[in-house]
């Protein structure tokens, strides 16, 4: 058997080959605990199950409450504290009170060393061997040297010795190896940081399967090991799934070009995706630090079925970002919640049917929502209307503000929210067309266990050296990070891509783009005009090698579909559809349903 789980905010997600499909309330206190619940629920038999597919939010919970392990840095002389100097942009520009997080690593385990490389690479001054007495309450030293993106030797001999020592140490050149020292630096720390929390838990899956992967932020499975080894690569591994999923159901209906729109417990999350394939990004944002390393361009909001809704200090009704979770949950889930939720909203506008059992929960409390909405002096209506409103601005952050119209694309819902708030985000943007996956409310699960194993390597390139030779070394070390050979020429089992970060000379940001040749046409989209006559200067190089999915979706069974014209709810066993006045669902490919305007 091949399982995809998928652990969320609220419900850890199961999806077997076959088609079971298990959804069972997350545990957050321990991750793992729910993910054998899911496995036991499946029921896979005496044996164990031949694969599973894990995406996880654990990383990026992880960050985003600070609970992580305790590090310590090591850099040049004279650049200890540049995480607190960072970057010139404020986190509010007329806000005197925003402030940046605070940096994660205290200034008494900041350490220096001697040793100094130039912007080419080139030594300057020698490293002497010295290293600081470090404290003993450490648990992982991150390594950040200057220009160690270009010659990491000096950085190498560093954690060489840290190691030898017996302390664990990982230096820049491994985590993150491109230019820009402060992202670089707050990368390396994060991704340290991150060890001692997911180390455990990572662990704890390496017996539930004969083989383990993880989803990355970029899209792509690795081997459990690996993921446990350089965890920050792990912070947008839960909608990674969903997007990667979105992205071949919306092309087998007959839309390479569409947004996906996940709508979970806790957020929302939205990607552009062209031709059939998720945007990428070279870098994201999480709990306010830069995490540099390739990730899917996944925009997310605090927008989701949990999400509580409340009357501010001015008198304006606020939808999130603070959510009920698992625990206590939306008050319709009789957990104990008493705050009024989007859940509790669509519930009482009769969305959701009352006497539909939602897994793990049975029936949900209308009377409860009503008295919770009541409480806090919101109408359901009101609540829906602005969640609606932040999603569908959430939309726009990755069509419109990225030179693409929205009416174009086809709006992929799913997560056990989005189908019942889809159509109204696709009618405020003009778009006509709604694709509702099979198995929408455990998708990101499905697209786990259908997404391919894959590794995304990356450098600095500072135009020194033959740029073709440059990139066809960095796409053999590609090809054999995920298991080819470098001699193995590329086929349906391997497939193995090449791209460049380019800009105009004096620009500070750049563009990944498959050449130098489309590199003027990539920013006419972006910025609507190109610089002719301008030199394109070339930053970094990327490869990205991919072998094939344990599944392809099509394996999957194929739920029966039936025309159903609003308006009118569609309960299903890990979601509800709710198709409003003026639209339609018909059967798509792959078992989906393709909701239009009539």
């Amino acid at each position: 058997m091949l399982l995809g789980i998928d652990t969320g905010g609220t419900f850890t997600d199961l999806v077997a080959d076959d088609g079971t499909v298990v959804k069972v309330p997350s545990t957050p206190d321990d991750p793992a605990r729910a993910v054998r619940a899911a496995i036991a629920e499946a029921d896979t038999g005496s044996s164990r199950p031949a694969l599973l597919a894990h995406g996880t939010t654990v990383a990026t919970n992880a960050l985003l409450e600070r609970n992580l392990g305790r590090v310590a840095l090591v850099t040049n002389t004279g650049f200890a504290d540049l995480i607190e100097i960072a970057r010139q942009a404020r986190p509010a520009l007329y806000d005197l009170h925003a402030d940046r997080p605070p940096p994660l690593v205290p200034r008494e385990w900041r350490y220096e060393v001697a040793g100094r490389r130039d912007a080419r690479g080139r030594e300057v001054v020698a490293f002497d061997g010295v290293l600081p007495n470090l404290d003993g309450a450490v648990e992982c030293v991150a390594v950040c040297l200057l220009h160690s993106d270009l010659d990491a030797a000096h950085e190498r001999a560093v954690v060489g010795a840290l190691i030898a020592r017996g302390i664990d140490a990982i230096g820049s050149a491994e985590v993150s190896p491109e230019f820009r020292e402060y992202e670089r630096m707050v990368t390396t720390i994060a991704d340290a940081a991150l060890r001692p929390v997911c180390r455990s838990y990572l662990g704890a899956l390496h017996d539930l399967a004969g083989e383990v992967l993880v989803m990355t932020s970029a899209g792509g499975l690795v081997p459990v090991v690996d993921a446990a080894a350089h965890p920050a690569h792990l912070l947008f591994s839960g909608p990674a799934g969903g997007v990667q999923a979105a992205a071949a159901v919306a092309a087998a209906c007959g839309f390479p070009d569409a947004v996906s729109f996940d709508m979970g417990g806790t957020s929302t999350d939205v990607c552009l995706v062209r031709d059939g394939a998720p945007a990428p990004a070279a870098a994201h944002t999480v709990a306010g630090f830069p995490i540099r390393l390739p990730s899917l361009a996944v925009h997310t909001i605090g927008a989701g079925g949990g999400s509580i809704a409340a009357i501010d200090a001015g008198g304006a009704l606020t939808v999130g970002p603070r959510s009920a979770g698992a625990r206590p949950g939306p008050a319709c889930y009789r957990l104990g919640g008493t705050d009024p939720t989007v859940t509790d909203a669509d519930l009482v506008l009769g969305r959701i049917p009352v006497d539909h059992p939602l897994p793990g929960l049975g029936r949900l409390d209308v009377d409860a929502a009503r008295a919770a909405l009541t409480r806090a002096g919101v109408t359901a209506a009101g609540v829906v209307a602005v969640v609606d409103a932040a999603m569908e601005r959430a939309v726009r952050s990755v069509t419109v503000e990225q030179g693409v119209d929205p009416r174009e694309l086809a709006l992929v819902a799913f997560g056990g929210a989005g189908p019942l708030h889809a159509c109204s985000v696709a009618e405020s943007l003009g778009m006509h067309t709604v694709i509702v996956p099979a198995r929408a409310g455990v998708f990101s699960a499905v697209g786990l266990v259908g997404s391919p194993r894959r590794r995304e390597l990356v450098r600095s390139w500072n135009g020194a050296g033959d740029l073709t030779a440059a990139l066809a070394e960095l796409a053999d070390r590609a090809r054999t990070a995920v298991g080819a050979t470098p001699d193995t020429p590329d086929t349906p089992d391997t497939l193995v891509e090449t791209f460049v970060d380019c800009r105009y000379r004096g620009q500070s940001h750049e563009l990944t783009v498959p050449s130098v040749a489309a590199f003027a046409a990539a920013h006419a989209q972006r910025n609507g005009y190109t610089r002719d006559g301008v030199e394109v200067e070339v930053v970094a190089l990327r490869a990205r090698a991919s072998r094939p999915a344990p599944l392809r979706l099509t394996d999957l069974p194929v739920p029966p579909r039936a025309v159903v014209t609003g308006p009118a709810v569609v309960a299903e066993t890990d979601c509800t559809m709710w198709v409003p006045e003026g639209w339609i669902a018909r059967p798509g490919a792959t078992g989906a349903w393709m909701v239009t305007r009539t």
